[in-house]
């Protein structure tokens, strides 16, 4: 603890301090990194004016996904490469965040991809009945039991999602046990049928799986990474 207060206090650029950290540490505040992102044209403005609304910003009327929790932004950038003709959003809590994704578009021009930044506890808030699918990737797993409300598929969560989807559809992928086992007792609890399912979803070797930086990470470490599907 005392060489990371060390680090703490010096000077060095952001991304090495990101890096030097881990993943239990997001930088939360680089200068400039909201007006970078709107100057790309990516990052949704006054976003709670297009409830109900979203797909007027994109150049064709496709079906909407959402990533909630998009971290450096490899999985959502990849999927709208691929898919085309499906807009997505991602969504992350911290510009700073985000920054990593304007990276992967420098030389590439993704008309079916937007980026907001929010909390999820406003989800309800932002969008109406008009989102396909929701991704939660990796998504923290506030371990305490003082902090559950927080995890992205507690109840109250699961709520949130009712209000926005369409047809209710959640595709989770975590590295952490407790985790998955806790979003498995929670959907089935809510109500909602697992549509698909892998305890070890890199030694199922699914064609279409698209990784994230985490996932990539914990793979290559050897670490199992669940997988569930769920819908109504």
């Amino acid at each position: 603890m005392v060489l990371v207060e060390v680090f703490k206090n010096m000077v060095f650029p952001y991304f090495f301090w990101y890096n030097f950290i881990g993943d239990k540490m997001r930088l939360k505040n680089i200068k400039g990194a909201y007006e970078k992102l709107l100057a790309s044209g990516y990052l949704i403005e006054n976003y709670k004016e297009y409830k109900n609304n979203f797909n007027s910003l994109f150049k064709e009327q496709n079906e909407l996904r959402i990533e909630i929790g998009m971290g450096k932004g490899n999985f959502i950038v990849e999927m709208a490469k691929k898919h085309p003709h499906i807009n997505f959003i991602g969504i992350e809590k911290y510009p700073s965040a985000q920054m990593f994704v304007l990276n992967k578009l420098e030389d590439i021009n993704l008309p079916n991809l937007k980026l907001i930044s929010m909390d999820a506890e406003e989800l309800d808030e932002v969008f109406g009945k008009e989102v396909s699918c929701i991704y939660l990737n990796f998504s923290d797993p506030w371990p305490k039991k003082r902090h559950a409300k927080r995890r992205l598929t507690h109840h109250s969560f699961l709520e949130k999602y009712d209000n926005i989807l369409i047809n209710y559809k959640i595709i989770q992928k975590t590295d952490n046990r407790s985790l998955f086992e806790y979003s498995l007792k929670s959907y089935v609890e809510y109500g909602l049928k697992i549509e698909d399912l892998s305890l070890n979803l890199h030694q199922d070797n699914p064609k279409d799986n698209i990784m994230t930086e985490y996932e990539m990470k914990f793979s290559s470490k050897g670490d199992i990474i669940y997988m569930v599907e769920v819908i109504r």
